[in-house]
């Protein structure tokens, strides 16, 4: 499986190809982690999905990659939610089999808390995750991958 996004340092916004890029970075850093995470923001008449792959150096900061999405707006929050599971897992999944690199986590844009909307769906989307053999986690925890995609949606 050949991923056909173009992935950005979000340092420099240089598109890079992901594959020999990871391998590489990984590589080099051998004590870093790799978080995979999506958010996605609406707006008038569309909705932007911001897909990151985090390499985090435990107390040392991290370096982001990234893709974005422009499609039609999607109201439903439910379809436009579990598009962000779809596409953390997809470069999960890449990242680990075309890679041969451990996703360390999956982060998901939703809240333990029953009181937010989002949580309706955490369950569905844990047990998705987990079934495929990552860790996801959600907030309150600490979600690199997806605060960044937040930024980048915004």
């Amino acid at each position: 499986m050949e991923t056909t996004k173009t992935f950005k340092t979000l340092s420099r916004h240089k598109s890079v190809d992901l594959k020999p890029y990871l391998v590489d970075f990984v590589a080099k850093h051998p004590d870093c982690q790799v978080h995979v995470g999506c958010d996605s923001q609406n707006y008038s008449n569309f909705t932007v999905y911001a897909t990151t792959v985090v390499i985090r150096f435990p107390r040392r900061g991290a370096h982001v990659l990234y893709y974005k999405e422009k499609l039609p707006r999607i109201n439903d929050m439910w379809t436009r939610l579990w598009n962000e599971v779809e596409r953390s897992v997809e470069i999960a999944q890449f990242i680990e089999n075309e890679c041969g690199i451990v996703v360390d986590q999956v982060d998901m844009d939703f809240n333990e808390d029953p009181s937010f909307p989002s949580n309706k769906l955490l369950n569905a989307a844990r047990g998705y995750v987990q079934s495929l053999g990552f860790m996801g986690k959600a907030k309150p925890h600490l979600l690199m991958a997806t605060w960044a995609a937040n930024v980048l949606c915004h």
